[in-house]
């Protein structure tokens, strides 16, 4: 683990067995005035979960024990110290959870009937819809601090962190996170300037001229605007079994949150996935998984069938939200067909887990080509 400047007490735990290769994070940090324990963890590489052991700043003994007993449960479930690999870095004044006020532009997702239209315009440029987590960089002097999707202080994979250290400005920068490589789509503030109002094309232009090649944790995703180049990218990324793509209206400025209908920002999946309440737990493996009705109240969990959870991933709780890929949902029972999962979701809230997120078989179908 990368200490602080104002950690107490830090440690760095890893575990490889089989297919799984995990890491866990825990320090003891000042707040207020007291101390909290604070945590990180997930896959190797991967961008970590975070939270904290103390629900309030306790003093520094008590915040000893619970260090010192958390660390020993770990290495009694074979966690080892000293395993070659990327330290984490925590969130600058171990602000982990805290409300960062930034808020994502999120997208609707697109029909079918609609894609000849977009590929075939330039006024909408299209991007890979890479497979990850939406993660906002913030760069502020000599702080690097990583957001996630719901506006929350998280941590950075250390590689992201480096590279960001570097760019000579403070900068808000948000992407999709994968491994630890930040993908890289719009650039919301540079040099104390707001570029929000500014157009879509017009802010990814300036993302382009911050980023040095020399730095690969920080990669700009790919954007074209020609027809043709869509198209072409288009079939590619369908072909290759890419998660998707995004259209984005090139003069658009920035929109945080996601609205009712339509947007200046539309996703296009070639592989279906949704977020899921996990209902129960299952013998053999197995959660049952839930969603709320999108027509109803709001407040009932109706089923979703049930997922397999693989040997590399932990068995989620009750309640906690998780990623399933599927092939296509029974509007008849409202399970979903060859569910694969894909893991926690602790960016997402259960409330946003609709029915309205499924695909179902009868509205499956091919690609239509451009026009």
């Amino acid at each position: 683990m990368s200490p602080t400047n104002n950690t107490i007490q830090s440690a760095s735990l890893y575990f490889r067995e089989g297919p799984s290769d995990k890491e866990y994070h825990a320090a003891i940090e000042p707040k207020d005035d007291g101390f909290i324990v604070t945590f990180a963890y997930g896959r190797r590489g991967s961008t970590l979960n975070v939270g904290t052991k103390t629900e309030a700043p306790v003093s520094l003994a008590d915040a000893t024990k619970v260090f010192d007993k958390l660390i020993a449960s770990k290495i009694a479930k074979g966690y080892q110290s000293g395993f070659p690999g990327r330290p984490y870095q925590p969130s600058p004044v171990q602000a982990q959870g805290r409300d960062s006020g930034i808020r994502c532009q999120l997208l609707n997702a697109v029909e079918e009937s609609e894609l000849p239209c977009l590929l075939g315009d330039k006024q909408h440029c299209l991007q890979e819809k890479h497979d990850g987590r939406r993660l906002l960089v913030r760069k502020q002097g000599k702080e690097i601090t990583g957001i996630n999707r719901r506006g929350l202080v998280i941590a950075l994979p250390e590689p992201i962190r480096e590279a960001a250290a570097q760019i000579p400005f403070d900068v808000l920068m948000d992407g999709e996170a994968v491994g630890e490589t930040l993908h890289i789509f719009d650039l919301l503030e540079v040099n104390g300037n707001d570029l929000r109002q500014r157009g879509y094309l017009h802010r990814y232009g300036g993302l382009l001229a911050l980023l040095d090649p020399a730095y690969p944790a920080l990669r700009p995703v790919s954007t074209v605007v020609e027809p043709a180049d869509k198209q072409k990218m288009f079939e590619t990324f369908r072909q290759n079994n890419r998660e998707g793509v995004v259209f984005k209206n090139v003069d658009a400025p920035f929109s945080p949150g996601r609205p009712n209908t339509g947007g200046t920002q539309l996703k296009y999946k070639f592989v279906e996935s949704a977020s899921f309440v996990v209902t129960a737990r299952n013998a053999k493996r197995s959660v049952s998984l839930g969603l709320y009705e999108s027509s109803g109240d709001g407040d009932k969990l109706v089923p979703a069938g049930n997922v397999t959870i693989p040997p590399n991933h932990a068995v989620p709780a009750v309640g906690e939200v998780c990623e399933v890929q599927y092939l296509y949902g029974f509007k008849e029972s409202g399970s979903i067909y060859q569910p694969v999962y894909h893991g926690k979701r602790c960016d997402i809230p259960a409330s946003e887990c609709t029915t309205d997120q499924l695909k179902y078989k009868s509205d499956v179908g091919t690609v239509v080509a451009a026009a």
